[in-house]
């Protein structure tokens, strides 16, 4: 079992630099562990967590960091079912797309009555001749998309393949989950539970957790138990407290 950093993340405003308003385009560390399903040594599995640049992007970032193609990846798993990581989600229609159980529920209900309120209201337009205007067509539009990727995203195992497992870790979002990768040392691909190596260093989690209390619980645990530390938006990070000096 190995991992690969495919692209490293960044916050639309980070407020550990002062920053309240969007200033860039954000999208989630993306990246890609290699293992053996389980039980069956002989087949291999590539998992790529968290696509979160724009499709083209995505694609040039994989072959220049693994040589592979987008038909190569086995599984796609979400950390959260937040836009930022999934916007090439659909790049990898041959993979099994996968997220915690908890976080499809939590997702799933209100998207789906999002959707219907503006599909009445589409119904109700088009019944007095009228059309929706631009802004809503263009949300129907998303939200569409976005049921049909949760559709399509499958409640995940509790173990992806040989030493990948899931590791819930609540805060962020209800069903917020990481990746727990077992070799010579304890990895751990946090998703934003653990945003950015300056999160680590002042013990801080995200303003924007659903559950504020929980999320640091779910910091805490993270640093507690993984040597290295795959953050949310960041490249990989070593667990300052495990370092030897």
């Amino acid at each position: 079992m190995d991992f690969t950093i495919i692209s490293i993340g960044t916050l639309p405003a980070n407020p550990l630099w002062g920053e309240r308003l969007i200033v860039r385009t954000g999208h989630a560390t993306t990246t890609l562990v290699r293992s053996n399903a389980v039980g069956e040594a002989s087949k291999p599995v590539n998992i790529l967590v968290d696509p979160g640049l724009p499709g083209p992007a995505m694609v040039a970032r994989l072959g220049e960091r693994t040589g592979l193609e987008p038909d190569a990846i086995t599984h796609v798993f979400l950390t959260t079912f937040h836009p930022e990581t999934r916007r090439a989600i659909e790049v990898f229609s041959d993979a099994e797309w996968l997220i915690s159980p908890r976080e499809r529920e939590w997702v799933g209900v209100p998207l789906a009555q999002s959707l219907g309120r503006l599909a009445e209201t589409q119904r109700a337009a088009e019944a007095a001749g009228e059309t929706l205007d631009e802004d809503q067509q263009r949300m129907l539009e998303v939200l569409r998309r976005d049921v049909a990727v949760l559709q399509r995203c499958k409640p995940a195992p509790d173990k992806l393949a040989e030493g990948v497992d899931v590791f819930p870790l609540p805060g962020v979002s209800p069903g917020c989950t990481g990746l727990l990768l077992s070799g010579r040392e304890t990895t751990l691909i946090c998703g934003d539970a653990v945003a950015t190596a300056e999160h680590i260093a002042q013990g801080k989690v995200l303003p924007s957790c659903e559950d504020r209390e929980q999320a640091k619980e779910s910091f805490a645990e993270a640093i507690e138990i993984a040597d290295l530390l795959v953050p949310g938006r960041d490249n990989v990070v070593v667990n300052p407290t495990r370092r030897p000096f």
